[in-house]
């Protein structure tokens, strides 16, 4: 099945807020950065992977993603991950694409692994919709969607309730 992994990105100095009294700001970037790297090299690895886009307005992010081998999507609004990954379902759609992957930019410890075996499992399953949870059950690390536009997402605290109730509806 064709699909097309999209990483929404916000502006490297707005990234990893959580962190402000550790962190100044250009290590913040500087975090937000390497760790978009990783994860984008995670997706590139992938095999079961059509391809990869970073949905961004950020112009650093926006090299990093082309110097890794990723498409770029402007995201010209810049408002927030859900309207950012809207944009991507919307490119996988005109490309034709089955599937989408959306996957945040801070997900470091993502492998190639890891996607191939959530891609393969669902296409297995015939699954429409798998929420990969953050550690604590209440965010979303990782959205397939098949098709693409199989329900909207909504990042966010709480996202992963969220996306299985809206998935429970589709």
């Amino acid at each position: 099945m064709r699909t097309l992994a999209v990483l929404p990105v916000k502006s490297f100095t707005a990234a990893k807020g959580r962190l402000a009294a550790r962190l100044e700001p250009a290590e913040r970037a500087a975090l937000a950065e390497a760790m978009l790297g990783d994860v984008l090299e995670a997706l590139l690895e992938a095999e079961e992977l059509e391809g990869v886009a970073v949905v961004t307005a950020e112009p650093r992010a926006a090299a990093v993603g082309v110097e890794a081998g990723a498409a770029v999507i402007a995201d010209p609004e810049q408002a927030g991950q859900s309207p950012a990954a809207a944009l991507g379902i919307a490119d996988a759609l005109r490309a034709g694409c089955e599937r989408v992957l959306l996957v945040p930019g801070d997900t470091p410890l993502l492998s190639s692994d890891d996607v191939d075996k959530l891609l393969r499992h669902s296409a297995d399953a015939g699954t429409g919709v798998a929420i990969v949870p953050d550690r604590h059950g209440t965010g979303t690390n990782a959205l397939l969607l098949s098709p693409p536009d199989a329900i909207a997402p909504g990042f966010g605290p709480d996202s992963c309730a969220r996306h299985l109730a809206a998935a429970e509806t589709a």
